[in-house]
């Protein structure tokens, strides 16, 4: 349960189970720490922490803590795309990525839609050339380089996970669209407005909130499958070299402050917890007074368009599920109900809402490990919703 000697803590009436769960994970966990957020009918009804945000400078994990959402960030960019349809900016999640972006179309490009780049059809997983890390923070060498790169497959006829290029190729659409940087957007458009604690670019003063980041050996395994899978993964992963393989190193990578200023609008969002549960419960709910998109809108962002073996596979079966942008759950992944959409993130990252439940769900940690953790509190979510 919540600690009653700390008064921020947050577990309305009929939620200490999912509490309890979290606790567990929490100690399971060792020298690293965590947060759980969860928005009910646009209101809190969960926000917990605990455990230690940087074991370097002894700073325990508190209620104002940041940490790297990963690859959450896709999810929340996928709504930033629908803010835009719905306002007439995007005509349309079929129109071409050229029409918008016209350098994109080079090399047979020319028909890859906004969905097909969502879902990870666009045939651009990863660059051909490699990349330093300033250059993949100065928001014009990559995206430049992918718009002119020949595709690694036929577009629209598979998938595969655009791991980091899927952010370059978003913020292109925003920035052309909305004639504001993705960062920007959502920082007028989102955070502004619902007063959340979150940014894709952080500002410098807000650093010494940020969690450190810590690597749990035992999820580290090398990549399986055919050579080209292998290479053509790896470099999806690095961006060409331009990130570490884990993505972190004790400094560098996610660790870095650099990465942590720029707009990596496929892995850079830096969050509270409740940040982020409050973002997604204003996608499906009216929150703080503002919605962010309509059921409509989230309905074409959660319809499935990428799902079985990806063309660069390198794990076995069960393989993810996704909508234009957002993961969708599967029998072997489930989320609260089949109309959940959101995202994972690299190392036990998670947010989503239901529809359904008018849920919006949020797990930070800075301990990078698999998905189970966050697994075991949705399993005490859904039976507490029930």
């Amino acid at each position: 349960m919540a600690d009653p000697d700390r008064p921020e803590d947050l577990v309305r009436p009929g939620f200490g189970p999912v509490a309890d769960a979290f606790e567990r994970t929490l100690a399971a966990d060792g020298r690293t720490g965590a947060a759980l957020a969860i928005w009910m009918d646009g209101e809190p009804v969960v926000e917990i922490w605990g455990g230690t945000a940087d074991e370097r400078r002894r700073r325990a994990w508190s209620r104002d803590t940041l940490s790297v959402a990963f690859s959450c960030t896709k999810g929340i960019a996928a709504v930033l795309i629908g803010m835009l349809l719905e306002r007439g900016d995007l005509p349309s999640l079929e129109t071409p990525v050229a029409a918008i972006w016209p350098e994109f179309g080079a090399h047979g490009k020319g028909q890859v839609t906004v969905a097909d780049a969502l879902a990870h059809r666009a045939g651009v997983s990863a660059p051909r050339r490699d990349f330093t890390l300033a250059q993949a923070l100065d928001g014009h060498s990559v995206a430049e380089a992918l718009a002119e790169q020949e595709p690694l497959w036929a577009p629209g006829t598979a998938h595969s996970y655009h791991t980091l290029t899927h952010g370059y190729i978003v913020e292109q659409l925003v920035l052309r669209a909305a004639g504001r940087t993705a960062g920007r957007f959502f920082a007028d458009e989102v955070t502004g407005p619902l007063g959340a604690q979150a940014w894709l670019g952080l500002p410098p003063q807000h650093e010494d909130r940020v969690t450190h980041l810590v690597q749990d050996p035992s999820t580290v395994a090398d990549l399986a499958g055919d050579a080209a899978a292998v290479r053509w993964a790896s470099r999806a992963t690095t961006l060409g070299g331009a990130f570490p393989p884990t993505l972190i190193t004790p400094e560098g990578g996610f660790n870095d402050p650099a990465v942590h200023r720029a707009e990596l609008a496929g892995a850079g969002i830096i969050a509270t917890a409740s940040a982020m549960a409050r973002i997604w419960s204003a996608t499906v709910s009216d929150t703080r007074g503002i919605r962010l998109i309509g059921d409509e809108t989230s309905k074409k962002l959660a319809t499935p368009r990428s799902t079985g073996k990806p063309h660069f596979a390198t794990n076995p079966p069960p393989y993810p599920s996704w909508g234009a942008g957002v993961r969708i759950p599967t029998h072997s992944q489930p989320l609260i109900s089949p109309r959940s959409f959101g995202h994972d993130g690299a190392g036990g990252q998670l947010a989503f809402a239901d529809p359904d439940a008018k849920v919006g769900f949020a797990y930070l940690t800075n301990r990078m490990a698999d998905g189970s953790r966050a697994e075991h509190i949705l399993a005490a979510l859904r039976r507490v919703i029930s």
